[in-house]
């Protein structure tokens, strides 16, 4: 395996940082490790030094690791973005910013080796600036599965179901729970074609196979389950339906 990622290792607290550089000086893909012990200090390096990949706590002071991303964002050629913290809050803003990767401390060696597979591979795709573009209109969500922080496409999202504070992201496959309020994620996923159907349901208006009148009103039908929708939505479900279907018969 050939050493060809440079990488910029940020966390404010000293050993954190030096375990972060330490491991990621291990991996056969890494030629070269920076350090910084602040965003201040990392943009300072970044003026005169090109990395592929910046490993950044978010919690920092001054500015923290979710400013420092969006500027990074805003590079002519923007690093890979890799969020290495000891929290789960920071899911909401993580995928709006199309992080490669979401790790959580303490950090296992195994769980570092796959952010970096997907820095290399994101830097080894020749058609790089397209994929990049997907991944902007697919965003991804940090989730948890077995212990572990997965990124998940938003594309994967059948529908969402309000939990109190939190949405559980419904998947062909399963469900995830985020730390994320629904009302959130319908106003920032509405260009995506999800509707709010009820207080508690968020749906992808594509994947609605069917919707009837039941006896305690009107439900849709996502991969065979059977949602509520109330009566202050049923009006402007209805009508983006057939606006929807207008759409399709017109292509």
């Amino acid at each position: 395996m050939t050493a060809f990622l440079r990488v910029l290792a940020v966390d404010d607290e000293p050993p954190a940082l030096d375990e972060l550089a330490y491991l990621l000086r291990t991996d056969p893909r890494v030629a070269r490790v920076h350090t910084a012990g602040d965003a201040t200090e990392a943009l300072r390096l970044l003026r005169d030094t090109d990395v592929d990949a910046v490993f950044l706590d978010i919690r920092m002071p001054g500015l923290d690791g979710m400013e420092l991303a969006r500027v990074l964002r805003r590079f002519a050629r923007p690093p890979a973005i890799v969020f290495v913290t000891a929290y789960d809050d920071g899911a909401v803003d993580a995928f709006d910013l199309g992080v490669t990767d979401y790790v959580r401390k303490p950090v296992r060696t195994e769980r570092l080796a796959e952010s970096l597979r997907r820095v290399a591979e994101a830097r080894v795709i020749p058609a790089q600036r397209g994929a990049l573009a997907r991944s902007e209109d697919d965003p991804t969500i940090p989730v948890e599965l077995a212990g572990t922080t997965r990124m998940l496409p938003r594309s994967a999202v059948r529908w969402v179901e309000a939990q109190g504070d939190y949405a559980r992201l419904h998947t062909a496959d399963g469900s995830h729970l985020v730390r994320v309020p629904l009302a959130t994620l319908a106003e920032r996923w509405a260009d995506a074609g999800f509707v709010r159907i009820h207080r508690s349901y968020l749906v992808q208006l594509r994947l609605i196979a069917e919707l009837r009148l039941a006896n305690s009103g009107y439900v849709v039908v996502v991969d065979g389950t059977e949602l509520p929708v109330s009566r202050r939505h049923t009006r402007e479900l209805k009508d983006r339906l057939v606006r929807a279907a207008k759409q399709d018969w017109n292509r």
